[in-house]
């Protein structure tokens, strides 16, 4: 947009605009682009977002972990993995180590600081993860222990509803950034839902909101009321789709070890394939995935849907067989325009989530956490 552009759609006058565009300029938070096309009169000149503005995001995970480099226009410039550590204490130990190396190579002044996605019931406001989905990983206090040790913004929250959120303000689906009402589902291992209403997360009293996976669709008479065996992680996750999928080869090997993503992947290619034992237990997975995600829209009403996950890479057979389990008909108010949608981020959501939730302040309320006028080099 131009500095006309800006004064037409904000009311202030141009003068008044240009003021404003100069500061954010010095201030390395816009930059020029070039000239507009011309229209008959002097073409103006183009502004967007600056780059030089850094988030440092890290996602915490089973195996392994990553960190990267996230732009304030939520561009990934740059990333590392590496295994995640046994324990908490050693991880965010880690994350420290990583985060020197960080700005050794881009420089303290453009960082605005680090955020960490993670599994399981997080306390945004208080920083705590108070109940992880990794061992030991119960009331620990991330966003104290790297923001006294980093004395930097540190801010931890939901792996999912960072995902949630970046999909929204930093995705590229127009629908979904129009959206009233957005339900982000992540399929993986398990299964978690982040909630954007009216452009705001939805956490919940207790910042568990989104825990659908414990929706139990499939009542097997059992006992248990945690991880029941009819619950919608354990029928609808690429562990799931795994586990069909060796059942159905009689190679119980096929199942096992760690990264479910790869050999989820596998079997997605091989429907495409047209392999029938891959197709079948794709149909059944998606089956129950699409009850799940009716039953939520019954209740949330959301207006775009977007799905991330391993199953996206058989985006043209996966879509079809989850609304297959939509109502038809029209009168229907929940599912008459309902958007169904891959993530437009390519599995990167959670991260790019956590790198930006630094610049959060940068877009309420002007403030930031590391402003190039307070420096001098």
């Amino acid at each position: 947009m131009s500095r006309a552009d800006l004064a037409r759609r904000s009311g202030l006058t141009e003068g008044s605009v240009s003021r404003i565009i100069s500061g954010l300029i010095k201030r390395k938070l816009v930059r020029e682009d070039g000239a507009e096309n011309s229209t008959g009169g002097r073409p103006g000149t183009r502004l967007r977002l600056d780059e030089y503005r850094i988030g440092i995001g890290a996602e915490i995970r089973r195996s392994e972990s990553k960190m990267a480099a996230v732009t304030l226009s939520g561009n990934v410039i740059y990333s590392l993995s590496f295994p995640t550590p046994a324990t908490p204490d050693e991880t965010l130990d880690l994350l420290i180590e990583k985060f020197y190396e960080f700005r050794k190579r881009y420089g303290l002044s453009r960082i605005e600081g680090l955020g960490v996605s993670v599994r399981g019931i997080v306390n945004g406001t208080t920083g705590i993860v108070e109940l992880g989905n990794l061992p030991f990983w119960v009331g620990v206090p991330v966003k104290e222990t790297l923001g006294e040790a980093l004395k930097l913004a540190a801010e931890v929250d939901n792996n999912v509803r960072l995902a949630a959120i970046a999909e929204y303000n930093y995705g590229t689906l127009l629908e979904v950034r129009n959206s009233k009402s957005l339900l982000f589902a992540m399929v993986d291992e398990g299964f978690g839902t982040g909630l954007v209403l009216e452009g705001k997360l939805y956490c919940g009293a207790g910042y568990a909101a989104g825990e659908f996976g414990q929706m139990v669709i499939r009542d097997t008479g059992g006992s248990a009321k945690l991880d029941a065996a009819g619950c919608l992680e354990s029928l609808a996750s690429s562990r799931a789709l795994c586990e069909r999928y060796a059942a159905a080869r009689s190679k119980r090997g096929l199942a096992a070890g760690k990264d479910s993503r790869s050999r989820a992947s596998r079997i997605c290619h091989l429907a495409l394939a047209g392999e029938k034992e891959a197709l079948e237990v794709l149909a059944e997975t998606c089956r129950y995935l699409g009850i799940g995600i009716a039953n939520i829209a019954w209740g949330f009403n959301p207006d775009s849907v977007v799905i991330d996950s391993v199953l996206n890479e058989s985006w043209s057979l996966t879509a079809p067989l989850i609304r297959e389990q939509f109502p038809k008909e029209k009168e229907i108010v929940n599912f008459r325009n309902l958007v169904l949608r891959p993530s437009s981020l390519g599995g990167q959501a959670s991260i790019i989530g956590a790198a930006t939730m630094p610049f959060q302040g940068i877009f309420t309320t002007g403030e930031l956490n590391n402003d190039m006028q307070t420096h001098t080099k």
